[in-house]
């Protein structure tokens, strides 16, 4: 199986990079399954139903979120009845959505299990994700091999400390939020694809996607600012994993950058 995984979408750009760009992609290199960090698509703040609705209709088959989840006062509602977009599985159990799924794709591959978690470094108390990690994972194996982690975390720590955790047991553990692509990817002993961050879809003449001006001015005064989605030097960015399909274990991953002409 081909997955391919785009960093965090933001805002319109973001959006537009996505269906300039992956048409391409998926013939490409021949992708399977696309899997897309959306919490930062509607303005650079969460998402909506309709833009939720947009990601689909240009070819991602599963979104996930992070920290900006409830962003948007409709999201409760959307998460209710679109069982492709996922939020944090670390969230208390009450609150509407679910944090994980296993999806079939196409007939020609096994069921892939997506599942999103947030970190807790330098970021709002949510449930232990390694703890729930675990719990899940257990879960999503009795359905299918092929399980891919987006870990929605600021520390890299914390991120190789999962992806540590969960070697052997996941096809990858992929991270995102900090919206800067690092450069080591690599496939752990286990047969775990890892990389601890994507890195964004938008405009990279910015300050991770937003607009350089205001934010320089927050750093130098401390006063609020409001930090508009930045529009110029569009880049898709992301990763491709490949994975074996009987036994889930990654055969190879690669950094996907492009600019959007």
């Amino acid at each position: 199986m081909r997955i391919l995984f785009i960093g965090d979408i933001v805002g319109k750009p973001g959006r537009n990079a996505l269906k300039t760009c992956l048409p391409r992609l998926v013939q490409e290199h021949e992708i399977d399954v696309v899997i897309a960090n959306g919490e930062n698509s509607a303005g650079g703040s969460g998402i909506t139903g309709v833009i939720a609705d947009e990601l689909f209709k240009n070819g991602v088959h599963i979104i996930t979120l992070g920290d900006h989840t409830w962003d948007q006062k409709e999201i409760p509602s959307v998460l209710e009845r679109e069982k492709r977009l996922l939020r944090p599985a670390n969230y208390e159990e009450d609150v509407p959505g679910r944090g994980s799924g296993v999806f079939q794709i196409n007939g020609f591959c096994p069921p892939i299990a997506v599942l999103n978690l947030q970190g807790r470094t330098f970021m709002k108390e949510v449930a232990n994700p390694f703890r729930v990690a675990l719990r899940e994972v257990e879960k999503l194996r009795k359905e299918t091999s092929v399980i891919f982690v987006d870990f929605h975390a600021e520390a890299t720590s914390e991120k190789i400390a999962l992806g540590r955790l969960l070697d052997g047991k996941v096809s990858a553990v992929i991270g995102t939020h900090t919206h800067v692509q690092t450069a080591d990817e690599e496939i752990f002993p286990g047969g775990t694809a890892f990389m601890c961050d994507a890195g964004f879809t938008g405009g990279h003449e910015s300050v991770i996607g937003r607009e350089i001006e205001p934010v320089l001015k927050r750093f130098m005064t401390g006063l609020p600012q409001r930090f508009e989605v930045a529009c110029h030097d569009i880049r898709l960015k992301g990763c491709l994993v490949v994975v074996d399909n009987e036994t889930g274990r990654a055969i190879d991953i690669k950094r996907i950058s492009e600019y959007v002409r």
